[in-house]
């Protein structure tokens, strides 16, 4: 589930796994029927087993098969909230034995795709329902909206909740350096210096440096994986490139900027045109979102 923004207790998941005498457990969010084409929808029994499973499904008799009735989100506690169908997660219990009687029988690696639909004919297999936040942030659109919803005054995942707490990787950098800027509803991530900008609905990732008289708004800024050198600035001298980071009087708007990204000065990066999709040389629009790839040279008084 590497693509997926969730909190859960897993050890609320053993446990049924064990109580169900279930072989392989599956967790499971109710979702609307719109939210179908793009999930995998698991059908249940009354005990909750897994009887069948449909990958992206969208024509409505199928749909209808697969609906369930409010009662069974009530006996778990679950309001329906209009959502009559159960997608997976892509988190699996298994017993030990059992993933490895199925990996010697298969030579596919795809579990929701491929093993999941498979071993529900033969084994027990049981869903988990979890009705937390989830979000599936595989696509740019969802990755987008996920991020910049982390940044609002009541964000529908919360990164502070003190009894759950996010862990990630140390890092070892030191605070930001932030000098006459505006920022509201927006997050700073370690080790940027920011200098008289004004930054709003935005995140900015590690290491990020965004010049003066710049404006980034409705914005992912990635960062970078390290600070150049005076070498490596030396040479974007001499290549007439932009060092890494954001220039001075530069504006942002509307868009996901990957890492170690050279933007110039006075460049200008928005989709004023409302353009959905377009695969350029040095950037792309999906979803009407600039993405800047990673490592991209931005030129200064370029317009996107």
């Amino acid at each position: 589930s590497g693509d997926q923004l969730y909190r859960m207790n897993y050890q609320e998941v053993i446990k049924m796994h064990i109580a169900s005498g279930a072989e392989v457990t599956v967790s499971a969010i109710p979702v609307q029927r719109k939210d179908a084409g793009h999930l995998g929808i698991l059908k249940v029994d009354e005990q909750e087993r897994i009887i069948d499973f449909f990958e992206k499904p969208k024509e409505e008799k199928v749909l209808d098969s697969l609906s369930l009735p409010a009662s069974a989100f009530d006996r778990r506690g679950i309001s329906a909230k209009g959502r009559t169908l159960l997608a997976s997660m892509g988190i699996y219990i298994f017993n030990l034995e059992v993933l490895n009687d199925v990996l010697k029988e298969t030579n596919k690696s795809d579990f929701g795709k491929d093993i999941i639909p498979e071993i529900i004919k033969k084994r027990r297999v049981y869903a988990y329902f979890f009705d937390g936040y989830w979000e599936d942030i595989g696509t740019i659109k969802s990755f987008y909206e996920a991020n910049l919803n982390l940044a609002s005054l009541t964000p529908n995942f919360d990164l502070f909740e003190e009894k759950a707490p996010i862990y990630t990787n140390p890092l070892f950098l030191p605070g930001s350096v932030i000098n006459a800027c505006k920022i509201t509803q927006s997050i700073i991530s370690d080790g940027c210096i920011i200098n008289d900008a004004e930054i709003h609905n935005s995140v900015v990732g590690i290491r990020s440096i965004i010049g003066k008289n710049t404006l980034i708004q409705n914005s992912i800024i990635m960062g970078a994986d390290y600070y150049e050198s005076e070498s490596n600035i030396r040479m974007n001298r001499y290549k007439k490139i932009p060092d890494i980071g954001i220039g001075n009087n530069s504006r942002i708007t509307g868009a996901i900027v990957d890492k170690n990204v050279h933007i110039g000065e006075n460049v200008k990066i928005e989709n004023a045109n409302k353009v959905e999709h377009i695969i350029a040389d040095n950037y792309m629009i999906h979803d009407h979102i600039v993405i800047i790839p990673k490592g991209s040279i931005i030129p200064s008084n370029t317009a996107i």
